[in-house]
């Protein structure tokens, strides 16, 4: 990765649905801020991270994958994958989010109107406490 390579966050409600919308999203990032843009997710299987996850790669991006420690390892975790294969706790979910924001510049969070999601606010709220910047689209 070059010194001006941006990693954006990309989490959003597992019910998120609007994959244009998503998709229009990475689309105009890697048009605007090139194509050395990584995108960093959760690896969610449904909603707004499984979208980020299928359109970075179909768009030629790199992507990054921060699951929660209870999760198995694989080839887009950027950590050591002792850090996976863990018991179950819902405590990893916070963990993970907040690797996401860590790891990112920016943080997305694509969340329905209407619709309740703690670990995408998680994420964001970590992010603004390490100075991140962040956005929320519906």
């Amino acid at each position: 990765m070059g010194q001006d390579t941006l990693k954006v966050g990309i989490v959003g409600s597992r019910k998120y649905e609007n994959r244009k919308k998503i998709k229009d999203f990475i689309f105009k990032l890697k048009k605007d801020k090139g194509s050395d843009t990584v995108i960093v997710s959760g690896g969610a299987l449904h909603g707004a991270d499984k979208y980020a996850k299928k359109y970075a790669l179909e768009l030629g991006l790199q992507y990054e994958e921060y699951p929660p420690a209870h999760s198995s390892h694989n080839l887009y975790c950027p950590l050591h994958e002792r850090n996976y294969g863990k018991p179950f706790s819902v405590k990893n979910f916070f963990a993970r989010n907040k690797q996401i924001a860590i790891h990112s510049e920016y943080v997305v969070a694509f969340i329905p109107r209407g619709i309740e999601s703690k670990g995408s606010v998680s994420t964001i709220n970590y992010a603004k406490k390490f100075g991140k910047k962040t956005l929320v689209i519906d």
